[in-house]
């Protein structure tokens, strides 16, 4: 119970609410529990959860708020993402492997019809289209902070991504100017492209 001196820890709920286990492939589902990444073919992984964990309170999604999760991979980011934005938010997850596309959508499924995974186009970076994005997920390190995925941020939107294996949270403030602080935290993910 959440009493006046514990604050509602948003993530650690949205965690219960979409088990990580859900998300896997079958073979590696034994070891969802596991605080470490785990292969979902293709060459990528579902994140470490303390590392996603992590990610997810820099990134301070609220109810409501526009999304883009940039390698969403099994689905499972997208699935947290559209439980922390809730019904009146959206999310666009991106993944570049279809075969991976077609896992996250299957793990997705129905259960959150306010969120959906597309698949990248040639050359593209992030969901144009929909944009701008209230917050944006990178699950992947580009070697910078790609100014194609600043461009889809919104007035008053974050983004958090690692860069050079380094965690870093970019914000954009109402005026348009755009503001790069890394947490000095450092990271291991797979390449961007």
């Amino acid at each position: 119970m959440v009493g006046p001196s514990q604050p509602r820890d948003k993530v650690a709920e949205a965690f219960v609410a979409v088990p990580r286990v859900d998300f896997l492939p079958p073979d590696v589902r034994p070891w969802a529990a596991a605080d470490r990444p785990l292969p979902i073919g293709h060459g990528a992984t579902n994140s470490q959860p303390w590392t996603v964990a992590y990610m997810l309170r820099l990134l301070d999604v609220g109810p409501g708020q526009r999304v883009l999760d940039v390698g969403s991979g099994s689905g499972w980011t997208t699935g947290l993402l559209a439980w922390l934005v809730g019904t009146a938010g959206t999310v666009v997850g991106v993944e570049l492997v279809p075969e991976l596309v077609a896992m996250g959508r299957v793990h997705l499924g129905a259960r959150f019809g306010w969120a959906r995974i597309e698949q990248a186009a040639p050359g593209v970076l992030g969901w144009p289209d929909a944009a701008p994005y209230d917050r944006i997920l990178v699950s992947a390190d580009g070697g910078l902070v790609p100014a194609e995925l600043e461009d889809q941020l919104a007035p008053g939107g974050r983004m958090v991504l690692p860069v050079r294996q380094q965690m870093v949270v970019v914000e954009r403030a109402a005026s348009g100017h755009v503001r790069r602080a890394p947490t000095g935290d450092l990271f291991s993910f797979v390449p961007l492209r």
